[in-house]
């Protein structure tokens, strides 16, 4: 595996959008909260050398700005920045799992640990077990080897603040309950430790904190740096724990008022941090177990370095919210911010059908009861409109601030590619998610109550299909007339003109067969005994459609065309969801062999350099775009290796692996969209838990 150690990544808390990010060098990371990326603060963490007063530092921290010009009129910043330096990187040694991140430099070792695994369901878990999961913090230990020291040792860890409304302060508590030494910005962010050997420092520079004469000096209220001064003994290997802790309390969101779930446990920074304090063996020992989820696979280094690195960015753009005492999962698009993107939901569906099945439920009902929309359909260039039906829209709002009900942030009128609806592509990504929900639950009371929205669905299906019975062949036709002058899209929105379209596209039609047999299985579960046999119906003429446009040498167009040569790996895509409900469906000598052998030796032929493979290997989704996303690159390996049964294709991970480790790419941790290897959007973003499906 690549050995570069200089990548941001996540170390987040469960469910309260927050992020310490480290890794990157310079000052590229740092405690951030509700942010579209890393923080960008200085962060120090150091030690000083023996026989010396020099401090060397791990290489997070830049050229910080001294403000204490602003205070003192005589221009003298009074700190001499030659002793402080960093590591040299040869020193520099890094173990990144899923839950611990340990860095070793000399005799300092830096261990970050985070929470990774079931979220309870809220409305069945007690206040305490709730508590424990939810808290919104992360955990760190310094440890020092000063065995071969003759005098004391001082380390530091800190971080220069950077939110304009909130100082840096000292946070100190000391009474029966409990003991806390840390410091903050404001009510916000703080790092805080219960150990004995600890000072508390605020200044303007690093240097003033680390060099400082005397603990009253120490003690100012001034100052955008804070640090924790951490005094070893000689001779001795000493460790401290430090929570590094969140905190938002009140209305976070409008649009729709909600407070972040944990705000009913936590009312403080304070709160987070003793009770952080309190049960440290207890997280810690977690997150170190919790690394066994991917280390006891037998998956390759490239993929377990892949998918630790994706589950840590996808629980950075977690919330859960509280409205109305009623909870609601939220998943944040990345460097986007939008909420709860429903092309996303769909690919985080088998991670959280993994560990929290209850959020799956959660979203598609909140969709259902605030973020579903009735249209009509129309034919490209006709004015006509004709019944339409049911869908969701493509987010529930952008930045905190959730849309008017029935609307998205991003989906606009007469556009022909990014921002245009996804109307067909929302509908099939909620009815996969119900089904798949359904069939690994055997949740009967939830469908049950969904009788009439899958009905609806299912006419919503048809119609845009065409609203002439006897012209329907399974595959959208059919563009919604909120487009007005527009076409509909997909998630694809920017890869091509090809892959992008949602009519006739291949991809789009694969998902819609897909979801077609899902109907038939949960309508069958209902007693919807005619609607079950008209669901098998058109997935049958679906299937047959897609098979029909299998040319020569066996590759299928990306739109069912006459004359259309982009060819996309995304065609596989939609099989999952059958084979996750009822993989009997997906035998090559079963009901849709056909179209399964079809789209196999589509794989086959197109997974060739010069097609769909980059020269270094990498998986090109589009034969005619250089735009790659990685989280659908992983789902498509899945399809391919498990349910294609093609030849392992591993072979491209090292490329993949490279692509996020590329030091123009590694600031951002974990990101989705690489033009030819080079981060082109989808920053800081959490779909790439399609990685999860490396474990089936």
């Amino acid at each position: 595996m690549d050995e570069k150690k200089f990548f941001n990544a996540h170390h987040s808390p469960t469910g309260a959008f927050a992020s310490f990010t480290l890794g990157y060098p310079g000052a590229s990371g740092g405690l951030g909260l509700e942010l579209a990326g890393p923080a960008n603060q200085n962060v120090y963490i150091g030690l000083q050398q023996i026989g010396g007063e020099a401090f060397e530092m791990l290489p997070f921290y830049g050229e910080a700005i001294n403000q204490k010009q602003n205070f003192d009129s005589t221009g003298n910043p009074q700190s001499d920045k030659r002793k402080i330096k960093p590591f040299d990187d040869a020193l520099i040694r890094r173990d990144f799992r899923l839950c611990s991140d340990i860095w070793t430099a000399g005799d300092l070792t830096f261990a970050i640990y985070s929470p990774v695994g079931s979220i309870p369901d809220p409305l069945s878990s007690s206040d305490q077990i709730f508590k424990r999961a939810l808290i919104p913090a992360v955990f760190a230990e310094i440890t020092i080897d000063n065995r071969n020291g003759t005098s004391e040792r001082t380390a530091l860890f800190g971080y220069q603040g950077s939110d304009p409304y909130s100082s840096m302060r000292h946070i100190i508590k000391n009474d029966n309950e409990s003991r806390i030494c840390g410091v903050g910005q404001g009510g916000l962010t703080a790092i805080c430790t219960a150990d004995n050997n600890v000072r508390s420092g605020l200044a303007f520079s690093i240097e003033d904190i680390a060099f400082c004469k005397s603990r009253e000096s120490l003690m100012s209220g001034l100052g955008t740096i804070g640090a924790l001064l951490l005094t070893a003994p000689a001779g001795v290997i000493s460790s401290w724990k430090i929570v590094i802790c969140f905190f938002r309390g009140g209305i976070v969101t409008q649009g729709i008022e909600a407070e972040y779930f944990y705000s009913k446990y936590f009312h403080s920074i304070e709160d987070v941090a003793a009770f952080g304090l309190k049960h440290f063996d207890e997280y810690r020992d977690q997150a170190l177990k919790a690394n066994s989820i991917i280390e006891n696979t037998s998956l390759s280094s490239e993929r377990k370095f892949m998918m630790a690195h994706s589950i840590r960015s996808y629980y950075g753009n977690t919330q859960l919210l509280s409205i109305n005492d009623n909870p609601l999962w939220v998943v944040i698009e990345g460097e986007f911010r939008m909420i709860n993107t429903m092309d996303l939901t769909v690919d985080h569906l088998f991670y959280e059908m993994m560990f929290n099945p209850w959020t799956v439920k959660n979203v598609l009902d909140f969709y259902c009861e605030n973020y579903s929309y009735r249209d009509t359909v129309k034919i490209a260039g006709n004015q006509n409109e004709y019944p339409g039906g049911i869908s969701f829209t493509h987010d529930m709002g952008v930045g905190k601030c959730f849309s008017p009900q029935g609307r998205s942030a991003y989906e606009l009128p007469n556009l022909k590619g990014c921002y245009s609806f996804m109307t067909q592509e929302e509908l099939v990504n909620w009815i996969l998610c119900a089904g798949v929900y359904v069939c690994e639950t055997s949740d009967s009371d939830w469908l049950i109550s969904k009788r009439d929205v899958l009905k609806s669905c299912f006419s919503s299906m048809l119609n845009r299909d065409h609203f002439d019975p006897e012209k329907r062949d399974g595959v959208m036709d059919l563009d919604s007339s909120c487009v007005i002058d527009g076409a509909e899209i997909n998630t694809y929105d920017n890869v091509d003109e090809f892959t992008g379209a949602a009519r006739r596209n291949s991809y789009i039609a694969v998902k819609c067969w897909a979801a077609y047999t899902i109907f038939e299985l949960l309508f069958t579960r209902l007693g919807e005994s005619e609607l079950a046999a008209q669901a098998s119906e058109q997935a049958v003429l679906c299937a047959s459609t897609i098979c029909a446009f299998q040319r020569a040498d066996g590759t299928i167009p990306a739109l069912l065309e006459e004359d259309n040569q982009s060819m996309l790996i995304s065609v596989i895509e939609g099989l999952v969801f059958p084979w996750l409900c009822k993989r009997e469906l997906l035998e090559e000598n079963g009901p849709y062999g056909k179209l399964v052998l079809a789209l196999k030796n589509h794989c086959k032929a197109i997974l060739k350099k010069g097609i769909c493979l980059f020269e270094d290997n990498g998986w090109r989704l589009s034969s005619t775009s250089d735009n790659s996303w990685l989280s659908k690159i992983y789902l498509c390996q899945f399809v391919a290796e498990k349910i294609l049964q093609l030849e392992n294709t591993s072979g491209s991970d090292y490329a993949h692996l490279s692509w996020l480790t590329d030091s123009d790419n590694s600031y951002f941790a974990w990101s989705d969209q690489m033009r030819a290897g080079k981060v082109c959007g989808s920053r800081y973003y959490p779909r790439g838990v399609t990685s999860i499906l490396w474990l089936k």
